[in-house]
């Protein structure tokens, strides 16, 4: 079997909120889908990544150079090809930022071939450890929604059998301590004891700030603090880790594979959270997986439900499953929450097909 040619195109989705009914944000959420075509008939495989802003065309151009450099390759040497994109394109352009994320569409769609051409999904070929997975709704309770909309839709949360869900601190203009506690406490108070609240940071406090709203936030049980200071401050993450009784989750921001083993041997983190595209595809993401491992530290992901439901079902320390739907218009048919589980998909492949209705009509 050879790979034959490709086709891409960047998709702009509505920056809506569909989980809880929340305000749909100005702006666009911008994809560049791929699909790679095989000698074989019938049997393509498909890709995503997502990149945002004025720099999705140049994304899209990468891919497309990547894609066409590996016409002719065997699809089913996946690390083959990686080791031949990284060499070729990959050590002048760096380990992060663009070929990253573009070798993660390659990637992604040599798995959906394999899986296809050997009739498994993707989770029974990356491990096959469970049938079905926990996931928590994230993207409803935003920190530049209101208040007022985030208890709202929290309660609306719980009302539709989420069992799990994330909100965000760092709140935008002018705040206080007091004003964070309270965000938490009062969407603890709406969902009750036993649903597990996560809370995002991105980056926006310092060591100081992490761990003084940190303590302050503590009696409201959160399942984790997540990014609570800058993506490569491993030291301070670590003293935050310390001080902190409430979990710290990181590793979203980071490409590759090296920066999970400095947060690791750091011990910066408790749980390990890796977005599939900056990591470079599922390859990397299974390698990390198992470093995390090795450290014995879970793993959770980061966006893309639809293909990260394989990979925190097939291992081990597989967590939870981040479901933030902003790619599922992309797709014909996603798995979808059922009292707080994703079902793992049993079709070949990823078990996904693109929507080509909503590829033409949100063409960019």
């Amino acid at each position: 079997m050879k790979i034959t040619g490709h086709q891409s195109t960047i998709v702009k989705l509505p920056a809506d909120e569909p989980l809880a009914g929340g305000p749909t944000v100005a702006g666009t959420r911008n994809f560049v889908t791929l699909t790679l075509h095989t000698d074989q008939p019938g049997l393509n495989g498909i890709g995503i990544t997502h990149f945002g802003g004025p720099l999705t065309p140049a994304l899209k151009q990468t891919v497309d150079i990547l894609a066409g450099m590996i016409v002719g390759e065997d699809p089913m040497r996946i690390e083959a090809i990686g080791d031949r994109l990284r060499t070729a394109a990959g050590a002048s352009a760096g380990p992060g930022g663009l070929f990253t994320l573009a070798l993660a569409a390659i990637d992604i769609a040599l798995w959906d071939i394999k899986g296809k051409a050997l009739g498994l999904p993707v989770s029974t070929l990356a491990g096959g450890h469970r049938t079905s997975v926990p996931t928590y709704a994230s993207g409803a309770l935003m920190r530049h929604f209101t208040l007022e909309q985030c208890v709202s839709a929290s309660r609306s949360l719980v009302e539709q059998g989420w069992r799990q869900m994330k909100t965000q601190l760092a709140l935008p203009g002018t705040t206080t301590p007091s004003l964070e506690e309270a965000r938490i406490r009062l969407i603890r108070e709406a969902i009750g004891a036993d649903v597990d609240l996560m809370c995002d940071i991105n980056q926006r406090w310092d060591v100081r700030q992490a761990i003084s709203i940190g303590q302050r936030v503590e009696q409201y049980g959160l399942y984790w603090l997540e990014d609570v200071v800058a993506h490569d401050d491993y030291p301070g993450m670590a003293e935050v880790a310390r001080t902190l009784n409430t979990p710290l989750a990181a590793g979203e921001y980071v490409y590759g594979s090296v920066p999970f083993r400095h947060m690791l041997e750091a011990r910066s983190v408790d749980i390990v959270m890796i977005d599939v595209l900056r990591a470079g595809g599922i390859t990397t993401w299974l390698k990390i997986a198992g470093m995390a491992a090795a450290f014995n530290l879970p793993v959770v992901s980061h966006l893309l439900p639809e293909v990260h439901v394989h990979l925190v079902s097939a291992i081990p320390n597989g967590l939870t499953v981040e479901y933030m739907p902003w790619s599922c218009p992309l797709f014909r048919e996603v798995p979808t929450m059922k009292d707080g589980m994703l079902a793992v998909p049993q079709k070949v492949g990823l078990g996904l097909e693109f929507d080509d209705d909503v590829l033409v009509r949100c063409a960019g």
